[in-house]
């Protein structure tokens, strides 16, 4: 499932290819991807323009000059594609955006959706969520606050979307390996020196992930170079048996909380 860091360079490449253009068309080929009669939401999307694209954790938002706003969360399997005549992914399209000859294709979202909202719902909708990690206003200060009032493995604490938003099963497994520490230490039983690596680890460890374009696989687009790049450079995750970076011992596959985690237990402690 796309992460922060996917979700991020997502906002960034289509901002590049679709913000500030007019909807021409729009084909829905899946009824259950959105939250409206498809007829409506042809006509509330049509002819209506993209103003800017932003991302909220796991979330893209197309705010639209109407005044709402398309959410779309990719859920496992989802991806977007922009092309055009001639240039297109050979795969199930539930929704599709036209503006002009240029395509935005929303591909695989048997488990996500594209939901159209009013400025309310979206509020309400987003409201449960944790503060952006990568955002000015998550301060040292801010986060060591929120470990006051934590319990629970190191990996569920982080993977909790109304804890913090955006980090999920990949990148905590590489934001533990970066600070040093255990997936299934218990966030209460941290020390101060152990939250403050955490923090700065989480920092480093998703503004790596947007360095390298994330770790998804398809390109956004034909020209697209980046997306993707973070596969190659991943400390633990799907590593299971390779040599640690750091110590060189093995790196463990493990379950916690049913979800499968990568660490080693030589240098993380």
């Amino acid at each position: 499932m796309p992460e922060l860091p996917e979700m991020e360079t997502y906002k960034r490449l289509l901002s590049e290819q679709v913000a500030g253009q007019t909807v021409t068309t729009v084909e829905v080929t899946r009824e259950k991807t959105i939250n409206i009669p498809v007829e409506q939401f042809i006509r509330e999307i049509q002819n209506k323009t993209v103003i800017a694209i932003e991302r909220r954790a796991k979330f893209l938002i197309f705010k639209l000059d109407s005044g709402k706003s398309l959410l779309l969360h990719l859920m496992l399997g989802g991806l977007m594609y922009v092309g055009g005549k001639g240039d297109d992914l050979e795969r199930t399209k539930q929704v599709t955006l036209s503006f002009g000859e240029k395509k935005l294709y929303f591909i695989g979202l048997r488990l996500g959706y594209l939901h159209l909202l009013t400025a309310e719902q979206l509020e309400e909708t987003l409201s449960d969520l944790g503060p952006e990690p990568i955002d000015p206003s998550f301060t040292l200060e801010t986060f060591l606050e929120l470990m006051k009032k934590k319990r629970g493995a190191l990996k569920t604490s982080l993977v909790n979307q109304k804890f913090i938003a955006g980090i999920g099963n990949l990148y905590s497994d590489e934001i533990c390996y970066h600070a040093q520490l255990l997936p299934k230490r218990q966030a209460n039983d941290l020390t101060e020196e152990d939250q403050i690596k955490l923090y700065h680890s989480i920092q480093a460890v998703l503004k790596r992930g947007i360095q390298f374009g994330g770790y998804m696989d398809v390109p956004v687009c034909k020209e697209d170079q980046l997306t993707g790049g973070y596969n190659e450079h991943c400390y633990v995750y799907d590593l299971e048996g390779q040599p640690c970076k750091r110590c060189g011992k093995s790196i463990i596959k493990d379950e916690i909380s049913s979800r499968k985690t990568f660490y080693c237990d030589w240098c993380q402690r």
